[in-house]
């Protein structure tokens, strides 16, 4: 069922998706640059690809799914 939300829940959900966006996106860059660096890359490579999943699956949530 869909409700209505007021501007001010809105704008903070808009926020919280584009801070949840930024932080995985951040991580996965952090396990790139750790991948580079370690002797063992195949799990942080791994790791950094679900972060970039996560950040494009933040596009698609909605304020209904609250």
């Amino acid at each position: 069922m869909a409700e209505t939300f007021n501007a001010d829940f809105l704008r903070g959900w808009a926020a919280a998706l584009a801070a949840a966006k930024q932080w995985h996106e951040d991580q996965a860059k952090l396990a790139l640059v750790q991948s580079r660096r370690s002797r063992f890359p195949k799990n942080l490579e791994r790791e950094a690809e679900v972060h970039e999943r996560s950040a494009l699956m933040m596009l698609t949530l909605s304020a209904d799914d609250v």
